[in-house]
């Protein structure tokens, strides 16, 4: 079980996703992270093992800026609890950011693909992979997020749940 949390609005959303978190981490206290469009556009991810507290110490003194974000408390089930694999994960380029809840079945082949295709995983997590696919599929077909993430999930086997954050589409999740 993982607790999944977002927010697109006016206000800063910072404050708004670690409330989300602290309710939800009964769902999951292995880590917790976020992810923020800063006022910049660019996508800041911040996340930390252990609880939301940890996360919140972490980002202290720089607190994120969005007003856009996704968060995530986690429970391991692929890869031990560490920095490393805490949620959210991104693609290579480092410009979507993908949370997920479930059971990705088929990542270990979905890995190796990306691998052959060049991609570098770094963690142990099938939500890692979701990340690199959804940016693969992009990359290669030129769809924008929502279609990718269609084309993408056609591939994926397993019970679950997501939530992309893209540089590019500011205006939904």
């Amino acid at each position: 079980m993982c607790g999944i949390v977002g927010y697109l609005g006016p206000k800063p959303a910072y404050p708004i996703l670690i409330d989300g978190l602290t309710r939800l981490e009964y769902r999951g206290y292995d880590s917790a992270g976020i992810a923020t469009l800063e006022g910049t556009g660019e996508l800041r991810v911040e996340k930390k093992e252990g609880k939301v507290a940890n996360l919140e110490a972490h980002v202290a003194e720089n607190i994120p800026a969005g007003t856009v974000g996704i968060g995530h408390t986690r429970w391991a089930t692929h890869g031990p609890p560490s920095d490393r694999n805490a949620h959210p994960h991104t693609g290579s380029k480092g410009k979507i950011a993908v949370i997920h809840n479930g059971i990705i079945e088929n990542y270990e082949a979905l890995k190796e693909l990306l691998s052959d295709r060049g991609h570098t995983l770094v963690s142990d997590t099938d939500t890692e992979v979701l990340a690199h696919f959804i940016e693969e599929v992009m990359t290669t077909t030129g769809l924008d997020l929502p279609n990718a993430v269609r084309v993408a999930l056609k591939e994926v086997v397993g019970a679950y749940a997501i939530v992309v954050l893209d540089e590019s589409h500011p205006d939904r999740l």
